[in-house]
């Protein structure tokens, strides 16, 4: 037998370890095995940790704190495809994270993802890693970094894709990409429309969703609405439409093609195609509240242009709307009156939403949902402006009062639109009374007080409308809304401060209020405003003529100019010219300074002493009616101090004056009879021992009582007037009465004087000697008996006032002045019933008194000049 021979087994390298098999049930072993240099480790770890993901967000915040993120970035780019897609598969999983996503925009993973997206990679790969872009494409920051590293070409290609995960992803994420305006344009760029409308057939609604959604992103671009009608577009959106499976899709299809129809000719070609009259009843006859409100707003869209106004109207657009307006939501509200709004730019929708349309407006405007009534105090706005008969169905619709209680709510909107509305209505006066009697100024107080441009504009227009009313100005200047009114006039905005100032032109027509006006500031700010060339307007120079149209002095001294409707009344006087915002002493303070050598002071004044008639009244009803002669007249001629002091004497007292009587009563206490002053007879009482009894009380009570300072009375100018009222008034033509008034005040001021000899006739020293004789700066016009030119034509004005006849008062250089006057000039021979308008003539009162000179010509502008 042979012997056997035992064959030894070699030993396997010692450098080759065993296979192992481990199981780990803690997450951060298999963190720790991501840096493994195996594959299959890799490949492992990773499809362990996309399990563990998956489980919940506390699991991802625990692989984001373990390091995960890091090496799982590397392995998305791994050469081997199954570790690249598991790892793919975790990012895409873990970006869902918030705080997981900050760490990957840190990492720059985006440009990594996009390289997932050619077609050479698995379409599990394409699956996560274009999910993992869509969750941080939310982010802005991602949005950029996608868009700058070519992620779009690759995500519409996807669009494409076989599998329908990654159609969904790559909507999702192209959706959040188009909100920023440079992908919208490479979305176009990149032909995404196609793809786009692709989607809409999908079988499955997320798809189609964000395929809509997407459409209604990028089609607010007018290249893309075209493109999206050259490839039939509207008749996929109007299939999905027509569908009602696909109700939950309709308002997204509703918003697609609300941007739609704001062009031309996709409104034609729907109209052309029925399917406009298909929208706006499919909009009336829908119960969904956001169908509902998308219609409507498709409408605002298309209503912004005038021929799809037209055309909107021509398919009856306003029955739906006012259909619509009776819904009970508020956002459907809110958008069907902002349709309404949109609409009443053409003029026959306007009236045809009247009769229906603007009661339900009225009944919104008492909403509790503030976006509702600020939205139909809006839709009211647009009707009334410019339409009366609009403007009266709101009365009748009984709005008045909730326009007026609009204006005290906190939206600004609201307010400003309800202003407007009543603004609106006061053009017609039944109107303007009516909402008078409900406070109106009371309330547009508030809104004058706001800090919003708007409301503050439409609130002074408010004011404008109902100020040419007394009642009205006398509600708002007792209700403290001339101190807003004010301030405002110091608004930045130009429009407020227009408005401001357009508001302060009517309240200054009577001088309560223009006198109000003026205390609290407007005078000095209208003056600033004016000197400003760049703030100034034909509005505030208007107001400031109308506040000093009150003040006749101050406006005479500082403009150098009295209108003819600018009438000359008692206690003016002209001081002679001013810079802008000096302001006039009072003619009190001027009558009490000491002599001075300016010019004198002129003064106007036939306006008798009544305040010693109502003393003397008062004594007369202490003493049962007698009339007691209580100070002779020249106690008006002494300073106030004297006044004070003088006694009241039950003896007659002799009359000064160049012997003309004195206003108060000549009467003693022994006399019988009447006096006129009082209106009425008063029986003289028998008892004259309890008479004299009693009059001692009575001065020494008149005298402890300080009068009041009074302007002298001006006799002289008194007669003047007279007699020009008796022989000049009855003078048959216009043209007559200039020239006999221009004589007469001649003839009173020294006569015509020749041009070569003006500078002998000595007026100055004239002027001096009255001032000298009177102890006072300030002269009674009717004193003057040489004047020159500008106490000539100041006369002219005075009496031309008085007689009623037309002339402005015109201040020159130094001593010129000048009248202008109005005439119509005769017929041209052979021409009879011509009317002509009338000239402008300048009045010669110096060289040829009444001499007439056609305003412009070479005569006129001589006398004009010194």
């Amino acid at each position: 037998m042979g012997k056997k021979i035992k064959k030894e087994v070699e030993p396997p390298p010692k450098d080759v370890f065993d296979p192992l098999l481990i199981e780990s049930k803690k997450a951060a072993t298999v963190v720790l095995m991501l840096n493994s240099p195996e594959e299959e480790v890799l490949a492992k770890a990773c499809d362990a940790i996309y399990k563990f993901a998956s489980k919940g967000d506390e699991n991802k915040v625990t692989l984001l704190s373990l390091g995960a993120v890091e090496p799982l970035f590397k392995l998305i780019s791994h050469e081997d495809p199954i570790v690249r897609k598991n790892a793919t598969m975790v990012f895409g999983i873990m970006a869902s994270n918030s705080d997981v996503k900050k760490l990957l925009r840190e990492l720059d993973v985006t440009n990594s993802l996009i390289a997932r997206l050619v077609p050479e990679e698995d379409v599990i790969i394409h699956e996560f890693a274009s999910l993992c872009l869509a969750h941080m494409a939310v982010e802005y920051t991602s949005k950029v970094q996608i868009f700058e590293q070519g992620g779009l070409e690759p995500l519409i290609r996807l669009l494409s894709s076989p599998d329908p995960d990654v159609k969904k992803n790559s909507a999702e994420c192209i959706y959040h990409l188009v909100q920023d305006f440079q992908s919208r344009a490479a979305v176009r760029e990149l032909n995404v429309i196609p793809p786009l409308l692709e989607l809409l057939k999908s079988e499955y609604p997320v798809i189609q969703l964000l395929a809509l959604k997407t459409l209604g992103v990028i089609s607010n671009d007018k290249e893309t609405r075209i493109i999206l009608r050259e490839n039939q577009g509207l008749d996929h959106l109007f299939k999905i439409l027509e569908t009602k499976e696909f109700n939950d899709l309709h308002v997204e299809a509703l918003a697609v093609v609300a941007n739609c129809l704001e062009d031309v000719d996709t409104m034609q070609l729907i109209q052309q195609t029925g399917g406009l009259k298909k929208l706006l009843s499919f909009a009336e006859t829908s119960t969904i509240p956001d169908i509902q409100k998308n219609a409507a707003k498709a409408i605002s869209k298309a209503a912004y242009d005038s021929e799809n106004r037209k055309i909107l109207h021509e398919q009856e657009v306003e029955k739906c709307l006012i259909t619509l307006l009776g819904t009970d939501n508020d956002g459907v509200k809110t958008a069907v009156s902002q349709a309404i709004s949109a609409m009443c730019e053409n003029l026959a929708s306007k009236d045809a939403f009247g009769i229906q349309g603007i009661p339900q407006l009225v009944q919104l405007l008492s909403s509790d949902n503030e976006e509702v009534k600020e939205a139909a105090a809006m839709a009211l706005a647009n009707l009334t402006t410019a339409n009366p008969g609009n403007a009266s169905s709101v009365a009748e619709a009984e709005g008045i009062e909730p326009l007026i209680n609009v204006l005290s709510t906190k939206r600004d909107g609201a307010v400003a639109n309800a202003a407007i509305v009543l603004t609106n209505m006061a053009t017609q006066e039944p109107l303007r009374l009516s909402i008078q009697s409900h406070s109106i100024m009371n309330a547009i107080v508030e809104p004058l007080q706001s800090t919003n441009s708007q409301v503050q504009s439409k609130a002074v227009l408010t004011v404008a409308a109902f100020g040419c009313d007394a009642d009205a100005r006398t509600e708002l200047r007792n209700a403290g809304g001339l101190e807003p009114l004010v301030k405002l006039l110091h608004s930045r905005n130009e429009e407020v401060r227009r408005n401001a100032c357009w508001a302060a032109v009517v309240c200054a027509s009577d001088e309560l209020t223009a006198v109000e006006l003026c205390r609290l500031g407007a005078l000095d700010i209208l003056e600033e405003i004016n000197l400003s060339m760049g703030r100034r307007n034909h509005f505030s120079e208007r107001a400031l003529d109308k506040l000093l149209d009150n003040d006749l002095s101050q406006k005479y001294s500082q403009l150098g100019y009295l209108s003819f409707s600018n009438i000359i009344t008692d206690s003016f006087y002209d001081y002679g010219q001013v810079k802008p915002g000096v302001k006039l002493l009072s003619l009190e303070e001027l009558s009490t300074q000491e002599l001075n050598d300016r010019r004198a002071v002129i003064l106007v004044n036939i306006k008798p002493p009544e305040v010693a008639l109502t003393v003397e009244e008062k004594l007369q009803d202490l003493v049962y009616g007698r009339p007691i002669n209580l100070l002779p007249s020249s106690t008006f001629r002494k300073s106030s101090k004297e006044r004070a002091s003088a006694v009241v004497s039950p003896v007659d007292e002799k009359q000064e004056s160049s012997g003309r009587p004195s206003s108060l009563s000549k009467g003693s206490t022994r006399e019988k009879g009447s006096r006129k002053g009082k209106g009425k007879k008063e029986e003289e009482k028998p008892k004259e021992e309890e008479e004299f009894q009693i009059a001692p009380k009575i001065q020494e009570e008149v005298t402890l009582e300080k009068l009041p300072w009074l302007p002298p009375f001006d006799f002289i100018l008194l007669d003047y007037i007279n007699d020009a009222s008796k022989t000049i008034l009855p003078l048959a033509t216009t043209k007559e009465q200039v020239v006999a008034l221009a004589q007469f005040v001649a003839g009173n001021m020294g006569g015509p004087i020749e041009k070569d000899k003006l500078h002998e006739f000595s007026w100055e020293l004239h002027i001096s000697e009255i001032k000298f004789e009177q102890k006072c700066n300030v002269i009674p016009i009717g004193k003057i008996k040489k004047g020159t030119f500008y106490h000539r034509a100041l006369l002219f004005k005075v009496i031309a006032d008085r007689i009623g006849v037309g002339c402005t008062l015109v201040r020159g250089e130094y001593t010129r002045a000048w009248n202008e006057v109005k005439l119509v000039d005769d017929s041209p021979q052979g021409i009879t019933g011509l009317l002509l308008p009338p000239q402008v003539y300048v009045v010669d009162l110096m060289y040829q008194p009444g001499c007439l000179m056609k305003q412009g010509s070479a005569e006129a502008d001589h006398y004009k000049l010194i």
